[in-house]
């Protein structure tokens, strides 16, 4: 049998196809009894977080266990198997196991050297063992990978290459400023009381913010996470904490929205848990002065005024830059009797040309030729020839003018001004997958989105520590000793079955003895026995130690097969030792999780 694992991950597949993939706790539990039900398959793990989806299994044939866990993920993730397959990665062997073991670095994370996914492989594990999928090799691969990841954080300061995706979401909120400063006193509503809201919880905490309000369906959830914030804080600083917590019901959600500040969801709806609307209506509602484009319903992307004639020119924004002052007009001629308002003609046009008159009507046309005709001085350095100029091709527009009725519009198109984006006042941060926030929300003056895909896109530049070199190192050392032990292990029901053997045909042996000496005394019964067993492991020790040491190595695990055949082992004797050597080590990793969670206390 050998560990095969099918997935995808935000490496692999755009958010969208992670967004649609997502399985909820029931789909992985039917997802892992279906792929043990399997012909291929003898045991299973499924990983799901934020941004990967993995099935594990133990398969005796390869090209049948792929098809098999394609197949498989397809059905349970709702996105059809032609479309899943592109972005679907296979590792095989020790290859699977190299892969296990970086994902539990944080080496294949979104944010490098997080290790959130530490919690998350151990949650996987549990769910299999619960479920009765995870045999022998499942158990070995997540518990060692454990081992691995904690040796990581512990070695090296792979910490310092990333942070957990919720450090790293806060970051990307607080946008340049420190996440402590830029959190202190704020008012935070967390969605849910999972692994990862519960992280978020405690970093916020942790940041100072002034309140925590914990919404999740199942109220003891939310009581229980709100009474560790509190003694967490209490323990910090027993004087005076400064933080209050409570827990809401979900129904409570659009109320809180007009208090909140800070607004982290990550739940295991498959729907959206805040529209785009209720966003709105939170933001609308808040308690306390808003910016002024937020009042007004302003949306960002309002261009400025559209073709419009010189006299409606009054009426576009305001959003431009100062107008130029108007040409100089003539000594005995004032702005009062213009016909045009001078303060209102758009930057960039001439007020005694074409562009300022498009538009106008005939009788208007004529009162502005007449103003022109008047002039005795020079007007923007044109002297009398420009106002002859002006003069000729303003009649030349009033005949049109007669003709057509009104002048055509031939302005210069105007540059779009988009208003400034009013200061956010509600930061929202989603963490989950599928999405909990509609992304339409980021279209809303006065709120910032950040979701999975966004921080997809900003940890692409994330920088790399030197560390990260010192754990891969880590890591293939690792999958070099387990790949060693796992060949060792696959050998050791053979060499005790030879063990076995010869101790039976050293019981057979005396006991033909006993039959031919009958008057043989204990003292001498017991010296021949004594003999003949250290005989018989004189002869087997060397071969069954150089049998481990190769079986050991990449390409041993034939040495088995060739030892129950010099041997003529009877392989059901091999598989029943195999089985007994599996339910003595379940025993006892069951007494050990049992004692590791009493220990732990109640999550």
């Amino acid at each position: 049998m050998s560990l095969l694992v099918v997935g995808l991950s935000h490496r692999s597949a755009p958010v969208s196809v992670l967004d649609r993939a997502s399985l909820s706790v029931d789909a992985q539990v039917k997802l892992l009894q279906d792929t043990v039900a399997a012909e291929p398959a003898t045991e299973a793990a499924v990983l799901a977080t934020c941004n990967r989806i993995e099935l594990y299994a133990d398969v005796d044939k390869f090209h049948a266990g792929v098809a098999e866990l394609s197949t498989l993920l397809a059905q349970h993730s709702g996105v059809g198997l032609e479309e899943l397959t592109p972005y679907l990665y296979v590792h095989y062997e020790d290859r699977a196991v190299h892969h296990m073991f970086s994902v539990a670095c944080g080496l294949d994370s979104m944010v490098v050297g997080e290790g959130q996914v530490l919690g998350q492989i151990k949650d996987a594990l549990a769910r299999a063992q619960e479920l009765h999928t995870a045999g022998r090799l499942m158990n070995d691969v997540f518990q060692q990978s454990l081992r691995v990841g904690k040796r990581a954080h512990t070695e090296t300061d792979i910490d310092r290459a990333g942070q957990s995706l919720v450090t790293f979401g806060l970051e990307q909120l607080a946008a340049g400023s420190p996440v402590d400063s830029w959190a202190r006193g704020k008012r935070a509503l967390v969605i849910g009381a999972g692994s990862m809201s519960s992280l978020a919880a405690a970093t916020l905490a942790r940041a100072g913010v002034a309140e925590i309000v914990i919404a999740n369906r199942t109220a003891d959830r939310a009581e229980r996470l709100v009474q560790i914030l509190t003694e967490a804080a209490n323990a910090e600083n027993a004087e005076n904490t400064g933080l209050s917590a409570r827990a809401i019901p979900m129904g409570s959600v659009a109320d809180e929205l007009t208090r909140a500040d800070v607004v982290v969801s990550c739940t295991g709806a498959t729907g959206l848990v805040l529209t785009a609307d209720a966003i709105a209506a939170g933001v609308e509602g808040r308690v306390g002065q808003q910016p002024e484009t937020v009042r007004a319903g302003a949306t960002p992307g309002t261009v400025g005024a559209t073709e419009a004639s010189a006299h409606d020119v009054r009426k576009a924004p305001t959003a431009r830059t100062t107008p130029l002052p108007p040409a100089p007009m003539a000594a005995t001629s004032t702005d009062e009797d213009y016909p045009l308002d001078l303060a209102s003609v758009p930057p960039g046009f001439s007020v005694m040309g074409e562009a300022a008159v498009a538009g106008m009507d005939a009788a208007t046309l004529e009162q502005h030729a007449a103003w022109t005709v008047s002039g005795t001085v020079d007007r923007r350095q044109g002297g009398r020839r420009g106002a002859e100029v002006d003069t000729e091709l303003i009649g030349a527009l009033a005949a049109t003018a007669a003709s057509a009725g009104r002048i055509p519009e031939r302005r210069r198109p105007e540059p779009v001004v988009e208003p400034p984006r009013p200061e956010p006042v509600l930061f929202l941060l989603d963490l989950a997958m599928p999405r909990d926030i509609d992304a339409a929300t980021h279209r809303i003056p006065g709120v910032r989105l950040v979701d999975i895909e966004a921080l997809a896109e900003a940890s692409a530049d994330a920088p790399m520590a030197a560390d990260v070199d010192q754990v891969r190192r880590i890591v293939s050392d690792e999958v070099a000793a387990f790949g060693a032990a796992q060949r060792a292990a696959h050998i050791t029901p053979t060499v005790v079955a030879l063990r076995t053997m010869a101790a039976d045909v050293v019981a057979g042996e005396m006991a033909r003895l006993e039959g031919r000496l009958p008057g043989l005394d204990d003292k001498h019964r017991a010296e021949i026995t004594q003999t003949v067993r250290r005989v018989v492991d004189k002869l087997l020790h060397s071969p069954t130690v150089r049998v481990k040491q190769l079986a050991a190595e990449p390409g041993g695990a034939g040495y088995a097969d060739a030892l129950r055949t010099l041997f003529d082992l009877d392989p059901e004797t091999v598989a029943s030792v195999s089985r007994a050597g599996e339910s003595t080590e379940k025993n006892a990793k069951t007494a050990e999780n049992a004692a590791d969670a009493e220990n732990r206390g109640p999550a």
